[in-house]
């Protein structure tokens, strides 16, 4: 397997509660490596851009406040086959049925409220890297 990127953004629920620190060290202990990562407060422009496939979907609007309601930390991930490592971490977006030891099973406060996102398809990492960071912004 090859050294991929991901990207990951730790949503309002998980830094109202103070859990930055503890969500990037479950996934820096499941192997991925933080190459960028910033603070940052999405505004309703960034949210409906960044969650634009979503925008016929009837949960939108919802989506789009919660993810403006308060501070995120948008991040790049680098590890081997990064998109599903990262999906295996955070685990199923509901976290009734996520896997004990899983961001979201011991974190979530609800399906929307589950504390992390992550991208679903390296084409799909790419765009969303693109989105938050400019290449020197990268390092690692």
């Amino acid at each position: 397997m090859a050294v991929t990127r991901t990207f990951s953004i730790i949503k309002p629920d998980a830094t109202r509660r103070n859990l930055t620190g503890a969500v990037t060290k479950m996934l820096e202990d499941g192997g991925l490596r933080v190459v960028a990562s910033k603070r940052i407060q999405m505004r309703k422009e960034q949210a409906e851009g960044f969650y634009g496939v979503h925008k016929e979907r009837p949960f939108f609007n919802d989506l789009v406040a919660f993810m403006t309601s308060g501070p995120v930390v948008v991040q790049v991930l680098e590890g081997e086959d990064a998109v599903a490592r990262n999906r295996e971490i955070m685990g199923a977006t509901n976290p009734a049925d996520a896997a004990e030891g899983t961001i979201r099973k011991t974190f979530a406060e609800s399906i929307e409220a589950n504390s992390a996102h992550g991208s679903d398809s390296d084409e799909n990492a790419k765009i969303e890297i693109d989105f938050f960071f400019t290449a020197d912004e990268i390092v690692g």
